[in-house]
């Protein structure tokens, strides 16, 4: 089991966001913590099911058995109690995944322990961990939305999309689209498309999911990882997000630059495990069809206040 993560891909994921436990949150949320522990414990040899991450954690983890060496390192982190979280780990046990790591707080935030766990992404439901995870910039996060009705990955490649402004890339450009218009953006970006634009909150993620394609067996198109980017962006705009990519030494394997066309349809073709956006107004209809997760402004953005 390693203990220097620096070249590791290292998600933590909440037990809302990897299993289905919306009907236990319901027992907890009508009876306390001694009705959700007396129903914890009364089926805990129950199975729960896969929830909204389940599918991505799952594929992920497979990547480890095709690297030279273990690329990809989980933490199941919950606001559980050791005893009310042991129907998770008979959970995690069930559906043989290889998760060794876990993290019960006992109903105390996640937040503060990112640093602790070297986290490069957190996964999670609970909108006040991960607003306070965005805030603090110790790492990627995103609140995730119910699963889709049904979904089923065309094939056991890894596939993650990702929105571009105020996720991959700051918020200066989405900031300046939206209080100066379309015009006064699609100038501005066509002027300083050799301009690299500044990193958002998931930049340095692509960063280490780029790397860690490195460890596979095929890389390029063939890699059993592969990366999009689902942007409303489109022409000229499109030329500076790519030249940004080549700066940071990214290569992504797919880019779709729709001008303002609905994200769901494209992202369905691709079969994406889970896509990232920072608006509503895309995730509602993306979260039909594919897993998604919002990533939201921190709490001192101007985009709050729009």
């Amino acid at each position: 089991m390693p203990t220097n993560l620096s070249d590791i891909l290292v998600i933590g994921v909440s037990t809302r966001a990897l299993f289905d436990l919306e009907k236990e949150n319901e027992v907890f949320e009508k009876e306390g913590i001694e009705g959700y522990r007396k129903y914890q414990l009364e089926n805990e040899d129950i199975p729960l099911d896969p929830g909204t991450a389940f599918y991505l954690i799952q594929s992920l983890l497979e990547l480890n058995k095709q690297a030279k060496k273990r690329i990809v390192e989980v933490i199941v982190m919950s606001r559980n109690s050791p005893e009310t979280g042991v129907r998770i780990l008979n959970t995690i046990k069930k559906f043989e995944l290889d998760i060794t790591r876990v993290a019960l707080s006992g109903g105390e935030p996640l937040a503060p322990y990112m640093n602790a766990f070297d986290l490069d992404l957190f996964l999670s439901k609970d909108e006040s961990d991960v607003q306070a995870v965005i805030d603090s910039k110790t790492c990627a996060a995103a609140l995730i939305y119910a699963p889709p009705k049904e979904f089923n990955p065309s094939d056991n490649r890894v596939r993650i999309a990702f929105d571009a402004d105020a996720v991959l890339f700051s918020e200066e450009s989405e900031h300046r689209y939206k209080t100066e218009g379309i015009e006064a953006f699609q100038q501005y970006e066509a002027e300083h498309e050799n301009d690299p634009l500044k990193e958002g909150p998931f930049a340095k993620l692509l960063i280490k999911l780029s790397r860690i394609q490195e460890h596979l067996p095929t890389r390029i198109e063939l890699s059993p990882l592969r990366l999009a980017i689902v942007t409303a962006r489109n022409a000229p705009s499109h030329m500076r997000v790519i030249k940004t990519l080549r700066k940071w030494g990214v290569y992504v394997d797919e880019a779709y630059f729709l001008g303002g066309l609905d994200k769901d349809k494209v992202l369905d073709a691709y079969g994406a495990h889970i896509f990232f956006d920072d608006q509503e107004t895309h995730l509602e209809k993306a979260s039909k069809v594919v897993p998604s997760g919002k990533v939201p402004y921190t709490s001192d953005s101007p985009l709050k206040k729009i």
